[in-house]
């Protein structure tokens, strides 16, 4: 029996069949041309055999020049440039702090996650008011920080806001979501991952 599939659909099977999110979302929009598009653009990311013990927190600090972010990485944490601005992102306990860098926001703790090797990952993304992600899970918590607009994210648990300057909390490992730009401007977030590097980054789910 011949299968008829739409552009959408193909799109999506033959970005999944090479592999991950970053090419699922640009090839399954312009696929869909009605659809705002939301765009993911990878950043920086570190593996660790080994997290640090007791409740951690995402902090991200800013620093002059990105060879000064860069100086100051530690065990867990990840140097970056992103819009013009040195970044730093941390992994680690609450109240900490990087000699040299100036605090933006610390965002935890973070649901508690078990492998044998993990991957820590920050990526860019956005788009205009409407633009969503497919449903999906990650094997493994993630934060968000949001640069401009507003952000939404529909789980299972129900659908929960950030707003420009703020952070939140994502959900355990797992857990299906929807990640969509809810205000009236382009979203622009940064996002910070603690999954298990054995597992797939993205998978395909379904919201009941």
């Amino acid at each position: 029996m011949k299968l008829h599939l739409s552009a959408r659909e193909r799109a999506m099977i033959f970005a999944l069949s090479v592999g991950g999110l970053a090419s699922w979302l640009p090839l399954a929009a312009a696929a869909e041309q009605s659809e705002p598009k939301f765009t993911i653009t990878p950043v920086v990311e570190k593996k660790l055999k080994q997290l640090p013990a007791g409740p951690l927190y995402w902090r991200i600090e800013n620093f002059a020049t990105l060879a000064q972010a860069r100086a100051a990485e530690g065990p867990t944490s990840m140097a970056a440039e992103v819009k013009g601005k040195a970044w730093l992102f941390t992994l680690g306990a609450a109240g900490g702090s990087t000699a040299g860098g100036s605090k933006v926001a610390e965002i935890g703790p973070m649901p508690p996650t078990t492998a044998t090797e993990y991957l820590l990952r920050v990526t860019h993304s956005g788009g205009p008011p409407g633009a969503k992600t497919p449903v999906h899970s990650h094997p493994g918590p993630e934060a968000f920080y949001i640069l401009a607009g507003r952000m939404g994210q529909k789980t299972p648990e129900g659908v929960s806001y950030a707003q420009a300057g703020e952070g939140m909390n994502g959900r355990a490992g797992d857990v299906p979501m929807e990640v969509f730009s809810a205000g009236t401007t382009d979203l622009d977030q940064l996002v910070l991952f603690v999954v298990d590097a054995g597992k797939p980054f993205f998978a395909p789910a379904k919201l009941e």
